[in-house]
C-alpha cells in the first residue's frame, strides 16, 4: 500500500509543479493558477518560518513515506529527487534551490499578470 501511496505522491506532486509552472498559459486556468501558486507560495514562505524556507508538506509527508520504504538520504527536494531519479546526480543542491525558486517567482508573476493586469488592459477603450 506505501508503494501506491508512494506513486500517487509522485504523480500529484509533478501536476501541482507544472501546473505551478504551466497554468497561466491557458485562460481557463488562469485564477486557479493562482490559487494553487499564492498555496505554493504560502508552504514556502509561511509554513517555512517553522519547517524551513521551501518547506513543502506533499515532500514532507512523501519523505516519511519513502523512509518507511527503506530510503535514506533524501535530498531536500523533490525536484532534486526527479533530476537525481533521471541521473543529473552532480547538479549542486543551492543551484537546484536557486533554479526552483527563480523558476516559481516568474510563474507567480506571469500568474499576477494575467489575473490582475492584462485584464485590466484589455477592458481599457482607446481614447
Amino acid at each position: 500500500m506505501l508503494h501506491i501511496l508512494d506513486i500517487f505522491l509522485t504523480v500529484f506532486h509533478l501536476c501541482i509543479l507544472t501546473f505551478n509552472l504551466l497554468g497561466w498559459i491557458w485562460k481557463k486556468t488562469r485564477r486557479l493558477h493562482l490559487i494553487v501558486v499564492l498555496i505554493t507560495a504560502f508552504c514556502w514562505l509561511v509554513l517555512g518560518i517553522w519547517k524551513g524556507i521551501g518547506y513543502c508538506p506533499i515532500t514532507d509527508i512523501q519523505w516519511q513515506i519513502k523512509e518507511k520504504l527503506g530510503y535514506h538520504h533524501l535530498p531536500n527536494s523533490f525536484v532534486a529527487y526527479c533530476l537525481d531519479g533521471i541521473g543529473l546526480h552532480n547538479i549542486p543542491s543551492a543551484l537546484v534551490d536557486v533554479l526552483t525558486g527563480t523558476s516559481f517567482v516568474i510563474a507567480g508573476l506571469l500568474a499576477f499578470y494575467f489575473n490582475f493586469f492584462r485584464k485590466n488592459l484589455k477592458n481599457t477603450q482607446p481614447v
